[in-house]
């Protein structure tokens, strides 16, 4: 057994529209310093450290980390596309656990451009084309809209055809998701959203709406992690366990269905695999954030985390368990959704809204009693994170 792994800093800054941010530099290095704050240490202790990004040059890592401190530590640069952020922790998670180092850093940021996502690429072979194909393969009439819309709408088909769901589920995780929104200061949408004014929005495609979908947006996020030596030698009482994670990527049955194409299998395998390293249930969890870029992601993800029973989605709605006063409250945050996806800092955000629900400081958002908390972060590509985290 290697050392625990703790997470004692986190911190975000609010994310904004496409034009209103600061430069990636100064976003990373106000995350990081309220990391740094929180965990109560100076930068000086950190060993290693992790940056998470999509859009940007080489050592964008190196240049917004050296607004924080030049101090020679290995600073490595993280593109694992939408699971960036998560894959960022999964790499100081094994290095603090390894033994390597006794503290590392991982922080996301990103800029992103107006619209929907975009290769910045057109000289050479699309890593996600192979998808595109595979979809058409599938779905010949499928609508040509630009990829990840095309990919998240046409698993909303699926699901609907393969399990005879009502088209209003994914509307109805919408109003669920800002509902929660409503109460993060954080979050970029505030404004309660009705049933009707989801569904009566723009189609992106047959089933899903603009108001299923989540913004493009800029902003950083951060964690510290550490061993559990480390955490006691500076007295740090509010230390918050990662009691397992996984990263997953393809195997040859993504081609089998559209809903793997999206990432069901990938999610079914790495919660699989926190679950049984942890020796604690799906039944066990009080607090969720998911990858909720469209909300028919949401829905296959309830089944793939094993919420519910396979098909057994549009029940788990209509009862409420996806919220306060149900089974588990997923997107307490407001999620992608309402919160945004600045895609580097997506994983490393969802880890500081866990983090400060499992040490109580969520405010009126907060989970009661939450004890146990897991996250799962998506890359089409592709890569899957799952982590589980617990207080103490």
């Amino acid at each position: 057994m290697g050392k625990k792994a703790k997470i004692i800093g986190v911190n975000m800054i609010p994310f904004k529209k496409p034009g209103l941010q600061e430069p990636y530099p100064v976003m990373a290095a106000k995350a990081v310093k309220g990391a740094l704050e929180d965990a109560g240490i100076d930068y000086s202790e950190i060993q290693q450290a992790y940056a998470s990004y999509i859009y940007g040059d080489s050592t964008c890592g190196q240049k917004a980390l050296y607004m924080v401190g030049m101090t020679g530590i290995p600073i490595i640069n993280v593109n694992n596309n939408c699971s960036s952020g998560s894959t960022a922790l999964y790499l100081a998670r094994q290095a603090v656990e390894s033994g390597a180092v006794e503290c590392a850093l991982a922080v996301g940021f990103e800029e992103m451009q107006p619209g929907a996502l975009k290769s910045h690429w057109d000289d050479r072979i699309s890593p996600v084309e192979w998808l595109q194909e595979r979809l058409v393969e599938l779905w010949p009439e499928v609508p040509q809209t630009p990829r990840a819309i095309r990919l998240f709408g046409s698993a909303a088909e699926e699901y609907i055809e393969k399990y005879g769901a009502n088209p209003d589920i994914f509307a109805r995780v919408a109003v669920k998701t800002r509902s929660h929104a409503v109460q993060n200061p954080f979050s970029l949408f505030s404004k309660p959203l009705t049933l009707e004014e989801v569904m009566s929005a723009p189609k992106l495609m047959p089933n899903m709406t603009r108001l299923m979908a989540c913004p493009p947006t800029c902003g950083a996020a951060a964690a510290i992690v550490c061993s559990e030596e480390f955490a006691k030698k500076h007295g740090i009482s509010q230390a918050v366990e990662i009691v397992a994670q996984a990263l997953t990527t393809d195997l040859s049955i993504t081609n089998d269905n559209i809903m793997n194409l999206v990432g069901a299998d990938m999610t079914r395998r790495a919660a699989k695999q926190v679950y049984e390293a942890a020796g604690i249930g799906p039944d066990e969890i009080d607090v969720l954030e998911l990858h909720d870029c469209f909300t028919p992601s949401e829905v296959v993800t309830y089944e793939g985390l094993g919420l519910c029973e396979e098909g057994g989605a549009e029940k788990f709605i209509h009862d409420g368990d996806n919220t306060y006063g149900g089974k588990v409250v997923v997107g307490p945050s407001g999620g992608l959704m309402s919160k945004g996806h600045p895609i580097g800092a997506t994983g490393l955000a969802q880890c500081t809204e866990l983090v400060w629900q499992l040490r109580g400081q969520a405010q009126k958002r907060q989970v009661e009693n939450a004890r146990i908390a897991l996250q799962h972060n998506l890359g089409l590509g592709g890569a899957c994170v799952v982590t589980m985290y617990r207080m103490g």
